[in-house]
């Protein structure tokens, strides 16, 4: 009974993470890339439904003036007569693959081509089972890296370059643009476009494992001053503790074995094997969109993150309540 309840709450947190986490669909384009694909689709649902459509008149037209005489005619006046409707159909049928074929083509040369050389450009790594995004910068102390959450400036093409870490992954935002497989070993490029501010849900698309389904990105499209203001703050170090009781977490943290995995700006944490907390107090989800960031859900993640998300690759920690609470004020403050 307790593991149902438990199973019932995670269910319970991954909706309400979803409800207030953005939008996500492909129906709603937000983008260039997203609305030539949209169109696309739509183009080749209205032309299936009037073939359909044309094609059942023509079942009903024939049942009706069919007969058993007709069927045995076999005239030249009749060949002549059953001649003409289907050159007439294979005709339109040709020029329908066609016009697709041209407009296909034509959406795929535009999809694959790739925004200016002073566009924004994000790198983006696919882990099992979370995002890492670094924004390339020809500074290098300039360089940015988050987590499953991707800032970009609206109406800006934004470079998308794309690997792999472990297996196949594929990046998609639905209301931006298609999906890209990233490869293992391998590069792949796209670019994405936000023509209006909000907050966009991604998922990889690809199945790579036990917790495929728990890999979400949020791309937040926000204007192009409120994006270089985040960016700033992003270049900024963790900010020291500030109580008695953040600084009590600090050691923790440190004491624990975090830094091995975690990096936190300014600290001696410089792990690279699962995500970045520089500023996790300001994400808006925790396990790349598994659970909404509150407290109660980061003590959850904290002390046992198999029974959320069974495989990831971090370990229970066994924490005292005072040892607990102290690395979450700790955390919380890493905004």
């Amino acid at each position: 009974m307790n593991r149902f309840i438990d199973r019932l709450s995670l269910l319970v947190a991954a909706a309400s993470t979803l409800a207030c986490s953005g939008n996500e669909s492909a129906l709603d384009p937000a983008g260039p890339q997203a609305a030539r694909i949209n169109g696309m689709a739509w183009y080749m649902f209205a032309v299936s439904a009037l073939v359909w459509m044309a094609v059942v008149t023509a079942l009903l037209i024939a049942a009706r003036k069919g007969s058993t005489r007709d069927l045995a005619d076999q005239s030249d006046s009749m060949n002549a007569r059953l001649k003409r409707p289907v050159v007439t159909a294979t005709s339109i049928t040709v020029l329908i693959l066609i016009g697709t074929l041209v407009y296909d083509v034509a959406t795929g040369h535009a999809l694959a081509s790739l925004p200016r050389d002073k566009a924004l450009r994000i790198e983006i790594t696919g882990h099992q089972w979370w995002w890492e995004a670094t924004y390339v910068d020809p500074v290098a102390g300039r360089q940015v890296t988050t987590a499953n959450e991707i800032h970009i400036p609206v109406g800006e093409p934004v470079q998308i370059i794309g690997s792999s870490a472990d297996v196949i992954h594929s990046f998609w935002i639905p209301n931006l643009a298609g999906k890209k497989d990233l490869i293992p070993g391998h590069a792949t490029a796209t670019w994405i476009q936000a023509d209006r501010p909000g907050i966009y849900r991604g998922q990889c698309a690809e199945f790579c494992g036990h917790q495929h389904a728990n890999m979400a990105v949020l791309v937040m499209a926000e204007s192009r001053d409120e994006f270089n203001s985040w960016y700033e703050t992003q270049l900024l170090p963790a900010a020291p503790p500030s109580d008695s009781v953040s600084k009590a977490g600090e050691a923790v943290f440190m004491s624990k074995g975090c830094p091995l995995c975690h990096t936190v700006g300014g600290t001696r944490a410089l792990g690279r094997i699962g995500p970045p907390l520089t500023h996790i107090g300001s994400s808006y989800t925790l396990a790349a969109g598994t659970l909404k960031n509150t407290r109660g859900n980061l003590a959850g993640w904290i002390v046992d993150p198999q029974g959320i998300k069974p495989g990831a690759k971090m370990a229970p920690n066994d924490l005292s309540g005072s040892e607990l609470q102290a690395i979450l004020s700790y955390l919380g403050n890493l905004k």
